[in-house]
C-alpha cells in the first residue's frame, strides 16, 4: 500500500522548469519585443528587423538570435511590468548605450512603414526607465524620423 501511495505521489511530481538567467540580450530582445506588440499585430517586417537589430548588436549566432527571440516572445507575453529588464540595461549600461537601445525601438517602430500611437507610449515608458531625459526621447525619435524618411 504505501510503495502505490509513493508511486502515484512520483507520478504527480511535476519537473521543476528552471527560468532562464535574464541577460542582457534577453532583457534587449523583450523591450523590443514589447514595441512589436504594442499595436496588437506581429508583423513579419518587424520580426525581421528584431532579427537584423540583436544580430548587429549582440555576437551571436543565428540559432542563438533565433532562441533569444523565442525566449523574448515568452518572456513578453508573462511579464507584468518592464522594471526586471530595465533594471539589468540600466546596472550594466553607460547613459550613451541606453540612448542607443532607446534608437532600436524606434527603428523598430518605424520597421512597419508608421508609428502607432501605441508604439510610442512605449517606448517613452521604457525611455523613462532607462532614465532617459525628455529631450534625449525625442532626440532619438527624430533621430530614427530622418534616417527613416531618407529610406
Amino acid at each position: 500500500m504505501i510503495s502505490r501511495i509513493r508511486i502515484f505521489l512520483q507520478s504527480l511530481q511535476v519537473e521543476s522548469i528552471e527560468k532562464p538567467v535574464l541577460s542582457i540580450e534577453i532583457a534587449t530582445a523583450v523591450l523590443l519585443f514589447e514595441v512589436i506588440k504594442a499595436d496588437h499585430k506581429i508583423e513579419a517586417d518587424e520580426k525581421q528587423k528584431m532579427t537584423e537589430i540583436l544580430q548587429s548588436q549582440f555576437p551571436l549566432s543565428d540559432e542563438e538570435i533565433e532562441d533569444i527571440v523565442e525566449l523574448a516572445q515568452t518572456e513578453s507575453d508573462n511579464a507584468n511590468d518592464f522594471y526586471q529588464y530595465t533594471s539589468l540595461i540600466n546596472d550594466n549600461y553607460t547613459l550613451d548605450e541606453r540612448i542607443h537601445i532607446v534608437e532600436l525601438l524606434w527603428q523598430l517602430a518605424y520597421a512597419d512603414g508608421h508609428l502607432d500611437v501605441i508604439e510610442e507610449h512605449i517606448i517613452r515608458r521604457i525611455a523613462d526607465l532607462l532614465h532617459l531625459r525628455h529631450q534625449e526621447f525625442i532626440q532619438c525619435k527624430i533621430k530614427v524620423q530622418q534616417l527613416h524618411s531618407n529610406t
